[in-house]
């Protein structure tokens, strides 16, 4: 696979998917999908449903599941990119590659945070957030779609500062309280202009991350109302459970849990979330790069850590991954559903897997095995290297 390709793409023509074993949509108010084919045309999806009832004449690409999962392609909504497939917090190359082999399709910057010598005067920020924003845009490494340009707000900032970068396509917002705003007032004045031009905002929450970054309370998690409570599970250093509880009950914004968090705060989040019927706020992300380094199967270990230890279904655990993250984040993928990004892993039950099958084996608390990724209806990667071997896995039989 090469390891950057131009952003978007109009040229994959039809692709159909058979004799495929399991639907999991992504969307939780219907997460297993009565289907065993799935077509897209040029990179969306045009049909769903069983092969005697979709058009599957004419393909470029046909695809046989040999009777594996079919997921939406993950969602990785708290992520650290720099420049192409390179970081410096770890010194390693090809990290994005390394996660489509766990089965992430798209990822979202919280703040190239981690650029050496990275600006923090409101002219260089600017700068460096259209400039990532630009180069994502522009190359895709391994076909992933890196979703970045996300400035961390500083103090100074005004409106036509977010007018000028959401104009030149900056759709984010770094976690706020990683710069110089660390107080509520002037964090919700600036995520409620972000949000005024069609910005998404996220926000640290917990305890520093790294040198220059500072606690994040409650207080100010509620104050500031982004549209992401960023790893409420903390970054690393989780709140007191009291103010976990606070803010689960005291706003209705994404609750977001990641895998360089507190494994028991994001438990307890996810009990929260279930008492209060709010399990469609849950969204998963790894917090990586970051200093416990890379985590390529970091959002299938969350899938399964979070049904095994959490209680919940494995087919809402995944949709915690894809299509929670995709309606709280206004992406047009996440979901198996027509009109949408033609994204999906194929999956199994990991081989000697003591589930019968892949939900109840992630249930148990192991990890599937990855036999083949798409994005925009290519097909990018095919056996994982990093999970654990499939137990059976799709064919390409044309294209």
């Amino acid at each position: 696979m090469s390891h950057g390709e131009p952003q978007g793409n109009v040229h994959s023509g039809k692709l159909v998917i058979r004799n495929i074993g399991l639907v999991l949509s992504g969307a939780l108010e219907n997460p297993i999908l009565d289907a065993d084919t799935v077509v897209s045309v040029d990179g969306r999806i045009t049909a769903i449903g069983r092969a005697k009832d979709v058009d599957t004449e004419g393909a470029n690409t046909i695809i046989d599941a040999n009777g594996v999962t079919l997921t939406p392609g993950l969602i990785d909504s708290h992520v650290h990119p720099v420049a192409g497939d390179w970081t410096p917090r770890q010194n390693q190359m090809s990290w994005i590659d390394s996660n489509l082999h766990g089965g992430v399709t798209t990822m979202i910057s919280a703040g190239e945070v981690h650029m050496p010598g990275r600006p923090k005067d409101i002219v260089g920020l600017k700068a460096m957030a259209i400039f990532a924003q630009r180069a994502f845009e522009n190359l895709r490494p391994s076909g992933v779609k890196v979703l970045a340009g996300a400035p961390v707000i500083e103090n100074g900032m005004v409106e036509e500062d977010f007018k000028e970068m959401a104009t030149a396509g900056v759709r984010w917002l770094g976690e706020v309280g990683l710069g110089s705003v660390k107080d509520g007032p002037t964090a919700r004045k600036m995520v409620a202009w972000a949000r005024k031009y069609g910005m998404n905002s996220t926000i640290h929450t917990g305890g520093p991350s790294i040198p220059g970054s500072g606690l994040i309370d409650a207080d100010v998690v509620l104050e500031a109302d982004t549209d992401i409570v960023g790893h409420i599970n903390g970054g690393h250093t989780a709140l007191p459970d009291g103010q976990i509880r606070c803010i689960c009950e005291g706003c209705k914004r994404g609750l977001e849990l990641v895998h360089n968090g507190n494994e028991r705060s994001a438990l307890y989040t996810l009990r929260l979330a279930r008492e209060m019927g709010d399990l469609n706020r849950v969204i998963l992300g790894t917090d990586a790069p970051a200093g416990s380094g890379v985590q390529p199967l970091g959002i299938l270990r969350m899938i399964s850590m979070l049904s095994s230890l959490g209680d919940v279904p494995a087919e809402v655990a995944f949709c915690f991954a894809t299509g929670n993250t995709a309606r709280l984040r206004a992406l047009d993928c996440g979901i198996i559903e027509v009109g949408r990004a033609a994204d999906f892993v194929f999956m199994d039950k990991a081989q000697h897997s003591a589930g019968k099958d892949i939900l109840e084996s992630v249930r148990l608390g192991d990890l599937p095995g990855v036999g083949m990724t798409v994005i925009d209806g290519l097909v990018r990667s095919q056996r994982s290297r990093n999970t654990p071997p499939a137990g059976k896995v799709p064919t390409i039989v044309q294209g």
